[in-house]
């Protein structure tokens, strides 16, 4: 998966692809019904042969129906994401992304994710005095 390919998403698009992280696999059927505001089976039909067609599902046949998986694992597809982000919007800088998660109003860190975030930067700076 590609940086371009993360951006190249539709809004349904992206749904699919939540319910297929979240599920590891579905049929078009199971996934239409996890839809919100669902369009019609043809129309989710269509979307998944887009989806496979740009790389980020596959299928199985199980009898009759297909089984839809994604193709990314989803830690790729979350690097992924990351990265373009990072590039998009911090100019590559992983600190400046944290700074806004920790300074921001967008996300109230309780005390045990800020602990968490401490143990990574601990961590990190251990193995980097290690090298």
């Amino acid at each position: 998966m590609t940086d371009s390919s993360v951006t190249g998403l539709s809004r349904r698009e992206r749904q699919i692809l939540d319910i297929l992280y979240s599920r590891g696999k579905a049929t078009a059927a199971e996934i239409l019904a996890a839809l919100p505001d669902p369009p019609s089976y043809s129309a989710a039909r269509a979307l998944l042969r887009i989806l496979e067609q740009k790389g980020h599902i596959r299928h199985e046949s199980d009898g009759p129906r297909y089984i839809f998986l994604p193709k990314v694992s989803r830690q790729k597809a979350r690097a992924s994401a990351l990265k373009h982000m990072l590039t998009t919007f911090f100019d590559g800088s992983a600190a400046e992304a944290a700074a806004a998660l920790v300074d921001g109003s967008a996300a109230k860190l309780s005390s045990e994710e800020l602990d968490q975030l401490q143990a990574v930067i601990d961590k990190a700076r251990k193995e980097k005095s290690n090298d």
